[in-house]
C-alpha cells in the first residue's frame, strides 16, 4: 500500500514537468468493477485523482478483436455491455464519454506500416469503460479505442504500438486493458492461485522488471504454465502495447498485483 502511494505522488509530479503522458497496463478483470468497490477499483479512483490531465484516452482492450486494425472514430461512442449474466445495474450502466474523432484520424494517419480504418459502429466495450469510469468518473475526457487484430502474431502488434508513441507526446493517454493470466475456464470461487498462475504472473513481472520484451513476445516459450495462463491471447496482448511504449530511462511501477478467481492476475502497471 505505502508503494502504491508512492507511484500515485511520483505522478502528481509530472503535471510540473514536460513529459509525456504515462502509459497504463490495467488488468480490468470483472465488468462489475464497474459498480463495486473493492481495493483494485479504489486504486483505479486513485490513479485517476494523480495523473496528468489527458488531452484524450486511447484503449487498447482486450474485448475488441478484429480482422485487420481499425479505430473508433465517431463523435459519440456508445457504452458497449459485452458480457452476460451480470445484474442488472451494470446492464444499464452508461459513460457518456465523447469521441475523439481528431485524434482518431490522426493515428489513422500517422501509423504507417499498416492500414488503419476508420470504424463507426463499435464505441467503448467493457474492457474500456469499466477502467475509465473509475478513473475518470465525469466521462468529460474523449475517449476512443484500437482494435486487435487476430490475425497477427504478437511481435506485429508490439511493433505496431511503438508508432503510437508520438500520441504520447500529444498528451494522450494510451491504457492497454487485459490481464496477463486470464484463464476463465479453470477460474474458482477463491483467491488461491493455481502454481501456474502465480509462477507466470510473477515471471512476467521479473521479465517487464529487466526490460526483457523480447522473452514476453515469445511467452510461449515458457511451456505449460504460458499454456494455461494464455490460452488464447486477446487478453495478453494489450500487455505488449503498453510495453512497446516504454522509452529510455522511463520507470515502471506495479499497483494492484494480486490474483482473483484462482486463474486471472489483477497485476496492473504504470510506464511513466
Amino acid at each position: 500500500m505505502n508503494e502504491t502511494k508512492a507511484l500515485f505522488n511520483n505522478l502528481k509530479l509530472l503535471t510540473e514537468q514536460d513529459l509525456p503522458m504515462p502509459v497504463l497496463f490495467i488488468g480490468h478483470g470483472s465488468p462489475l468493477n464497474a459498480i463495486e468497490v473493492n481495493e483494485f477499483t479504489r486504486n483505479w479512483m486513485e490513479l485517476g485523482k494523480h495523473l496528468p490531465a489527458p488531452k484524450a484516452i486511447l484503449c487498447i482492450s482486450a474485448h475488441w478483436e478484429t480482422s485487420g486494425t481499425r479505430v473508433t472514430a465517431m463523435e459519440v461512442p456508445k457504452t458497449i455491455h459485452d458480457f452476460g449474466g451480470f445484474p442488472d445495474e451494470l446492464f444499464r450502466f452508461q459513460y457518456p464519454a465523447p469521441g475523439s474523432p481528431v485524434f482518431a484520424e490522426m493515428t489513422a494517419s500517422e501509423i504507417t506500416n499498416t492500414h488503419i480504418e476508420s470504424d463507426f459502429d463499435w464505441g467503448l466495450d467493457h474492457g474500456s469503460w469499466s477502467v475509465l469510469c473509475r478513473m475518470f468518473p465525469l466521462a468529460n475526457i474523449p475517449a476512443f479505442q484500437l482494435s486487435l487484430d487476430y490475425t497477427k502474431p504478437p511481435q506485429w502488434h508490439y511493433d505496431l504500438a511503438k508508432e503510437l508513441q508520438f500520441l504520447r507526446k500529444k498528451g494522450v493517454l494510451i491504457i492497454g486493458s487485459g490481464n496477463m493470466v486470464h484463464n476463465l475456464r479453470l477460474m474458482r470461487f477463491n483467491n488461491q492461485a493455481y502454481e501456474w498462475a502465480a509462477a507466470f504472473d510473477l515471471k512476467l513481472a521479473e521479465l517487464i522488471k529487466d526490460g526483457n520484451h523480447d522473452a514476453i513476445i515469445n511467452y510461449h516459450r515458457f511451456g505449460s504454465m504460458a499454456d494455461l495462463s494464455v490460452p488464447t491471447n486477446e487478453h495478453f496482448l494489450p500487455l505488449l502495447y503498453t510495453l512497446a511504449l516504454q522509452q529510455k530511462n522511463e520507470k515502471i511501477e506495479f499497483f494492484n498485483d494480486k490474483n482473483v478467481l484462482a486463474s486471472i492476475s489483477m497485476r496492473s502497471m504504470v510506464i511513466y
